[in-house]
Parts: structure tokens; C-alpha cells; sequence
């Protein structure tokens, strides 16, 4: 018993004296045994264990085949039990009816029937061994002429049937034979022997529950002991399967994970034998990384919301909706200068610079709309939909595209920089740059112009069922293309329009943002009949004493521009010393405010 409650201990896991044990541990242990033996549910399905169903059957193989078996056996002994009873009765019968005879003739001489009853009546009971044993004298009129029994009484003969029978048999010839009969209520088996000197039927009768019961202890007994083997099989059985299956249930606790994560996973076959199962484990495997490598792939082809969807809808729609989006769109200066310098290297030039912004604007929600050769497009706002768990809440989606604008800013610069730290390098090596050498340089000082627009666009997936592609349609894409064009008259890196500035101030990041908008002018842009407002959003990190002084000299300077006054106006765009105010002290220079002015700049040209 030590020893198997060892085996179960560390085989199954399960402690046998859990009373010792914290309730916390025995709800898991408890937890674990029940999970073992009847799976877990997965929705509304419950994944029964494979090795349960094989316990299952196996058990009730064995219980079936066991029990069938001894009951087969109890029924042949049965009827050699019956041949041999058969034997015994009349056995009985024959030494009761000499001793019957005897005493009829004693009787004869002494006419004392008393004491010859008691003599019969002490030679019967000396026979009967069981309970319910009984050895009878019946008369043709259904009376008791004595009983013999270890019964405290044995109640009137009333079965007439048998009487019946007995002397029907008796009329055909037949004085002796074997009956069913029905004693006290209880049913007997009895053999039977007309005594015709007294005139009695002589009965040696045995209860049929009391001969069978030793049988049915027989039986109860080594049920009792198929039970128990059973039990110990089913026991070395569980042990034996769950080692030999145990890759089957690591197999299906990794895909049950697997689902719930919607992540596929490789599952950690280490030390597997060389089955079936570990050959299903290693196919699994290999579907599983085929399928990562062609998930990572769509995902590096497909936005984050349209990868959201596959998971989700199991399938990607040609359809679209009207949102909200951000819109940002960067574009790369003198590319044709660049293209014609560097060949097919710019595919090389272009991955190092794309490689780190559009890292930049993933990290910033936005998701990439186009990449047309120089040019980018990204949409933020489009995952809105989309619980962002980490936070609780989405982040401003015109916040999060001024930030990714200066982020790829940034990485310009830092290219800029690295390739000046190679020039370098060069230069200290060979002392001097050959021609193509310093043409080639000019070309890989990568800069980029950023605008940014929003409002309501129509947002989705267009193409065929064949070869589709997610885009944004609506003026303020194109409104977002005009503004990152605009950079390079007013000479900033970002401009954004006014929807922008509205949406960043009336965000409640706007505090923790500390964005400063500088208006830069009111334009209005080659096939527009109106102006509008575009600004510079500069953050906190851009900022400091001067700047904040000649950007105060460039915004009177402005409102001068506004009113007409530009004479005043050229004066303070002097003093302020921002690129952008060159483009303003050039525009008032000797020069006074066109006729009927509105305030309103009208480019000639995209």
C-alpha cells in the first residue's frame, strides 16, 4: 500500500492525505486531477483526454470480460451444483425411506405411532445441515404426517400443485422423482418417494436462495477482487499511458494556449520518443512555423488593423467606411538628383532611411498607407478600434502623427550624420574626396518634408478578390501631400493644417504633448478657392530663448503681413532670424501689398 501510494503520489501528481494540505493547494491539485481525467471545456466543448477514453474502455473491457467470465463459470457450476444436489436428496430419500420402512414395522409391534414419529423426526433433522432444509411427510390430504427442520415452525402444506403432480406421476406408475415446491413462502428444490406403507409422500427438500447463497458469495467475492484488479490496473494503466501519451497532452495544452493567444508556437518535443505522436508533434511543428513565416510576412505587407481583422473575421473584405484619420504625408528632397547620382543603390539608401521611420510610425500608431518611391503615406487614427490594453485609451491620433513627423526627422538627421561620419573617415584616409566621390555624399544627405492633415476620409480595402490593397480616399490625403510640399517654400521641416492644431489643444494630452503652433501663412494651394490656414508645430524639446524671441519677431511680423502693412512687417521678419521668415522678408522686400489684399498667399504651382 506504501508503495502504490508512492506511485500515485509521484505519478499523478495526486496527494492521498490532502486533510494536510492548504485549501489553495487542494482546489489546484484538485483542479489538475479533474482536468486529467475529463479534459477541459474550449467554448462550449469539453476536450475529453485521450488517455481517459482508453482508461475508459480499457476498464469496462476488462470489468465486461471479467464478469462475463465468472458468471459463465457460476452457471456451469450451477448445474453440476443441481446434478450433485440431485444426488444428495435422493441420497437423503433412500436412507429416510429404509428408516421410514423400519419403523412401520417397529410400529407394527409396539402401536405406539408417537414414538415412532419422533424417531423419523430425529433421522430427518439428522440430515439437514442448512437453515432451511426440511424433510416432510405428506399425506394425500395435503396434511403433515411429520416435519423435520431447524425452522422455529413450518407452516401447512398449500401447494396443491405439487401434490397434484406427485400423484398424477404416482398414477402412471411413477412413485419417485425431483419438484419445484413452495414451503413457507420461499421457494425449494425437493426430491420425493411414496411411502406406501404409512401412505405419505416423503419429501427431502432444500431452500433454493440458501443452496445458491454460497455460490453468490463465491461470486460477490471474486467480483470483489476483478474490482480491485481492476482498479490497480486502471491505476499502473494511468501511469503507463500518461508517460507513453505524454506528448499528446503537452501537444494539446500547447494548442488549447495557441488558441487562446490566436499565436502560433512551437511545442517543445525535447526528449520525445520516436512515435506516431512525436512524428504528429514534429508535422505540427513544422505547419506551425510555415504558418509564422507566412503570418510575419503578411504583416510586414498588411497594416496592423487589417491583420487585426484576418484574426478576427477569419477573412479580409473588400469594403471601406468614413472615419476620423490623421493623415501624414513625408516626402524626400532633390530625389531626382539622388536617383540620377546613386542608380540602383537608392533601393539601399531608401530600406536604411524606411526601415527606421516607418519603425517610428508603427511605435506611434499610425499604420502605412503608401509607399510610392520617395514618398510615404501614413494614416493615424485607423486603430482606434482596437483596445489599446497597454494604456486603457487611445493616444491622440494628430499628437501621435507630430511626434512620428519629428521622429523621422530624426532619423534623417542621424543618417546625415553617419554619412558625414564615413566622409569623414574617407577624408582622413585619402586626404580628399574625388568628384563622384563629394557628388555621391551631396546625394545620401537624405532630407525629408512632412505634412499633416485630417478629417473625414473613406478608409478600407479596394481592388479584387484576387489582389487587394488597403487605402485612404479623401481631399485631406491630397490636402496632407500639398502641405509636405509647402516645407520646402517655407523652409520647416513639419506643416500642419488647422484641423491638426484643433484636434492636438482639445485632447486632454494636449498639457503633457507641449506643442507650440506657430502659424506660418494663409495659402491657398493650386486648385483651392479658398485659403487656409497652415502652422509649424514645434515641440518643447525644439524650444529655447531664442527661438521663442525671433519666433515672437516672425508672428508680429505676421500680423503686420496680414493687415498689408508690409514695410512694418519686413522689419520684424529681419529681426527674427528663422528660415521661414527669410521666405517672408524676400516676399515684403521693397515691395508693398497687392491690391485688394486678403491676406491670403496664392501658390502658383503643387
Amino acid at each position: 500500500m506504501t508503495e502504490l501510494r508512492g506511485q500515485l503520489q509521484s505519478k499523478l501528481g495526486i496527494g492521498l492525505q490532502l486533510t494536510r494540505l492548504p485549501g489553495g493547494i487542494q482546489t489546484a491539485m484538485f483542479a489538475e486531477l479533474k482536468e486529467s481525467i475529463i479534459g477541459r471545456k474550449v467554448g462550449n466543448t469539453r476536450v475529453i483526454p485521450v488517455t481517459s477514453k482508453i482508461l475508459f474502455v480499457f476498464i469496462l473491457i476488462i470489468l465486461v470480460s471479467n464478469l462475463a467470465s465468472n458468471y459463465i463459470n457460476l452457471m456451469f457450476n450451477r448445474t453440476e451444483l443441481i446434478s450433485q444436489m440431485k444426488d444428495l436428496l435422493g441420497k437423503d430419500l433412500r436412507d429416510i425411506y429404509t428408516f421410514c420402512n423400519n419403523q412401520y414395522e417397529i410400529f407394527q409391534l409396539t402401536r405406539d405411532e408417537k414414538k415412532s414419529l419422533d424417531a423419523i423426526k430425529l433421522k430427518g433433522a439428522a440430515q439437514l445441515k442448512n437453515s432451511r432444509a426440511v424433510v416432510l411427510g405428506v399425506r394425500r390430504d395435503q396434511k403433515y404426517f411429520f416435519t423435520a427442520s431447524k425452522m422455529a415452525q413450518v407452516m401447512p402444506f398449500t401447494d396443491r400443485a405439487s401434490l397434484d403432480f406427485m400423484e398424477q406421476n404416482r398414477s402412471k406408475g411413477s412413485d419417485e422423482g425431483f419438484l419445484p415446491l413452495k414451503i413457507n413462502q420461499h421457494e425449494y428444490f425437493a426430491a420425493y418417494k411414496y411411502n406406501p406403507k404409512w401412505d405419505i409422500y416423503l419429501v427431502r427438500a432444500e431452500e433454493e436462495n440458501e443452496f445458491y447463497q454460497k455460490q453468490r458469495e463465491i461470486f460477490r467475492n471474486v467480483s470483489i477482487i476483478i474490482g480491485v484488479i481492476t482498479f490497480l490496473s486502471a491505476v499502473v494503466g494511468t501511469i503507463l499511458l500518461r508517460r507513453i501519451l505524454r506528448y499528446v497532452r503537452q501537444l494539446t495544452r500547447s494548442i488549447m494556449r495557441m488558441a487562446e493567444t490566436q499565436q502560433l508556437e512551437i511545442v517543445d518535443l525535447k526528449k520525445a520518443p520516436n512515435d506516431d505522436i512525436t512524428y504528429l508533434g514534429m508535422a505540427f511543428n513544422s505547419l506551425s512555423s510555415t504558418v509564422n513565416n507566412l503570418i510575419t510576412i503578411f504583416r510586414k505587407f498588411a497594416n496592423q488593423d487589417i491583420v487585426i481583422k484576418a484574426y478576427r473575421d477569419r477573412e479580409v473584405k473588400l469594403e471601406g467606411v468614413q472615419k476620423n484619420l490623421t493623415i501624414m504625408f513625408s516626402d524626400i528632397k532633390s530625389f531626382t538628383f539622388i536617383t540620377e547620382t546613386l542608380g540602383t543603390d537608392i533601393i539601399r539608401l531608401l530600406n536604411l532611411h524606411y526601415d527606421q521611420a516607418i519603425r517610428q510610425i508603427v511605435e506611434h500608431d499610425g499604420i502605412i498607407g503608401a509607399i510610392i518611391g520617395d514618398a510615404l503615406l501614413a494614416v493615424f487614427g485607423a486603430l482606434d478600434d482596437v483596445a489599446d490594453e497597454a494604456e486603457g485609451s487611445h493616444r491622440n491620433k494628430s499628437l501621435q502623427a507630430v511626434l512620428a513627423g519629428y521622429k523621422m526627422q530624426e532619423v534623417a538627421r542621424n543618417l546625415r550624420a553617419e554619412m558625414t561620419a564615413k566622409r569623414d573617415a574617407i577624408l582622413k584616409k585619402k586626404g580628399k574626396l574625388t568628384p563622384e566621390e563629394e557628388r555621391v555624399y551631396k546625394a545620401v544627405l537624405l532630407e525629408v518634408g512632412v505634412g499633416i492633415d485630417g478629417g473625414e476620409v473613406f478608409y478600407g480595402t479596394l481592388g479584387s478578390h484576387v489582389r487587394m490593397t488597403n487605402t485612404v480616399i479623401g481631399d485631406n490625403v491630397n490636402a496632407a501631400s500639398r502641405l509636405e510640399g509647402l516645407t520646402r517654400v517655407y523652409k520647416v521641416p513639419v506643416i500642419c493644417s488647422e484641423f491638426v492644431k484643433k484636434d492636438i489643444e482639445s485632447s486632454a494630452e494636449a498639457g503633457d504633448a507641449d506643442i507650440y503652433f506657430q502659424e506660418l501663412d494663409t495659402v491657398q494651394v493650386k486648385g483651392k478657392t479658398t485659403g487656409t490656414h497652415i502652422y509649424w508645430p514645434i515641440p518643447a524639446a525644439e524650444m529655447n530663448a531664442a527661438m521663442e524671441k525671433y519666433l515672437e519677431a516672425f508672428s508680429r511680423g505676421l500680423k503686420l503681413y496680414y493687415k498689408g502693412n508690409w514695410p512694418a512687417a519686413h522689419k520684424e521678419f529681419v529681426r527674427s532670424k528663422l528660415n521661414v521668415a527669410r521666405v517672408f522678408e524676400e516676399r515684403t522686400y521693397r515691395s508693398k501689398a497687392p491690391a485688394k489684399w486678403n491676406g491670403i498667399w496664392e501658390m502658383k504651382t503643387k
